[in-house]
Parts: C-alpha cells; sequence; structure tokens
C-alpha cells in the first residue's frame, strides 16, 4: 500500500493524528534499564506494544540508534513494529540531504535496510538530492520546511526576491513540493508546532499534503492552534510528540504511562473545533 494510502487507513483506524517519535536516551530510560544502550530495543518496543493502536504512525529518530552503536537494534524494532503493527506506517527521521550516489545509498539504507515507509530530506541540495528517494515506489519522503528551531530563520524566513511573488524561502519549498517536486505523489512537509501562523501559510500553498509536525509536548507548541491551522485544505496532518510519552513515567510503569499519555494527547488533539 502506497504510504499516503497506509497513513490515512492508520489514521482512519485509530482515530488519531498521533505520531510517537522514538527517541531513546538510555539515561532517561527505567531503573531497570536506565544508562544501558543494549537495551534500546525493549524500551522502544515496549512503547510501540503499548501505544501501537492509538496512533497513526510511528518515527524512530535514527541518530538517538546511531550514537548508540544500535543501529541493529533498530533494525529489529522496525521488524517488530512490522510484526505487532503492519498497519501503521513508519517515518525514519533522518534529514538526509545529498545527491548522486550517496542519496542513493542513503535511500538504500531507510527503504531496503531499514523498510520504512516514509524517510525525512533535507531538500536544499534541490531536486537532484530528492530524485533517489522517489525512485522506490509507494515510499514516501518528507522535506523539512518550516522548523521549530530559532535559526530556522537563518534560511527558511529569507525572502526570495528572484522567485515570483517574493515569498519566503520555507514558502517556496512547499510550492514545489505541492508542485513540479511530487512527481510520485508521495511528498510531504515537516513543519514546527511552534509556528502555528505559518503553519497556515504552508497550508495556502499546499493545501493536500501531508504535514509532520514535532513540537507538541515537550517543545511547548499549542496543540490547539496547530490543528487549527494544519487541516486547513484537507492534507493528512501527523502530530508528533516523543519525550512526553516516552519518558511519562521513570518507574516499572513507563509503557503504561505513554500509552496514558498517549491518549490523553490524541483525545487533546481529536477535540479541537
Amino acid at each position: 500500500m502506497p504510504f499516503i494510502d497506509q497513513l490515512r487507513a492508520a489514521a482512519t483506524q485509530n482515530n488519531s493524528m498521533l505520531c510517537v517519535g522514538l527517541d531513546p536516551e538510555p539515561s532517561r530510560f527505567p531503573a531497570t534499564m536506565r544508562g544501558d544502550a543494549s537495551k534500546i530495543y525493549d524500551f522502544c518496543a515496549a512503547i510501540v506494544d503499548a501505544t501501537h493502536d492509538l496512533v497513526n504512525s510511528f518515527k524512530p529518530q535514527i541518530a538517538y540508534f546511531a550514537a548508540h552503536r544500535a543501529e541493529d537494534q533498530l533494525e529489529k524494532l522496525m521488524a517488530h513494529m512490522r510484526r505487532v503493527a503492519p498497519q501503521v506506517p513508519v517515518i525514519l527521521d533522518a534529514k538526509r540531504g545529498d545527491i548522486g550516489s550517496t542519496a542513493e545509498q542513503y535511500a538504500k539504507e531507510a527503504f531496503e535496510r531499514y523498510g520504512a515507509d516514509a524517510v525525512t530530506l533535507s531538500p536544499f541540495m534541490g531536486f537532484d538530492s530528492i530524485t533517489p528517494y522517489l525512485q522506490y515506489e509507494g515510499k514516501g519522503a518528507f522535506l523539512l520546511c518550516r522548523t521549530s528551531n530559532p535559526g530556522g530563520d537563518d534560511l527558511q524566513a529569507q525572502t526570495l526576491a528572484n522567485v515570483p511573488g517574493q515569498p519566503q524561502m520555507f514558502e517556496h519549498v512547499a510550492r514545489l513540493a505541492q508542485g513540479p517536486w511530487n512527481t510520485n505523489g508521495q511528498l510531504g512537509l515537516v513543519v514546527g508546532a511552534t509556528r502555528p501562523q505559518e503553519i497556515e501559510r504552508v497550508r495556502a500553498v499546499a493545501p493536500h499534503l501531508p504535514l509532520l509536525i514535532p513540537g507538541v509536548g515537550a517543545q511547548g507548541g499549542d496543540a490547539i492552534a496547530t490543528v487549527k491551522a494544519a487541516r486547513i485544505g484537507g492534507g493528512p496532518i501527523i502530530i508528533n510528540s516523543s519525550r512526553a510519552i516516552l519518558y511519562a513515567s521513570s518507574g516499572d510503569d513507563f509503557a503504561s504511562a505513554a500509552r496514558a499519555a498517549a491518549i490523553k494527547t490524541r483525545d487533546m488533539l481529536n477535540a479541537v473545533d
């Protein structure tokens, strides 16, 4: 099933806009696991088991695995998610951005080694940095568009005087993703929850693309304003929460606490008028 269809099906089945980000930090694990990087799989698998019927996607962040030489545990986790929740798409948060044969290898890593359904990418080397990922039929790619970090202004908020309408760079990225770059209908955009007014501007340009929106929860994004802005146009909405769910408890009840936090977040998002 193509990524977009899988995403819509999971959102409908689980009545959810919520994505659980899998950013394992061994120093924050429960006492019986704390500081033990060999337990990354065990921790993440328990979170998946506790929340897979509440989400429209999972988003493992590759750096949290690679930093601990835990890529093999990520492969094992991807296989576990396929068994436990085959209907829930997995977005590999890698933010790759390169060209040519290097980009081809990154695409192979995401879609063949790890079996991800979609991947996050940096688009700032242009369309030829995106093309290798689009060769994988049915797979998704989310382009960084308007991020939450303060330094995002350095590039994303710059006005492009030589582009018709003089958009800011993030709006230009959205136009490209909605239009000429979206050759397989599988592109989406990453926009931060801390900038709901700019989510509206992205939606004005790209009303139908899926939006991956981090920043709700520990990063302080306004969930209500985010949902209201993101649902303009009707494109799929993926609202990510990581730490607020993963570390809802530091005790042995971490998985049940994660489930409770996920239910609370999902229901809060669904309740927005």
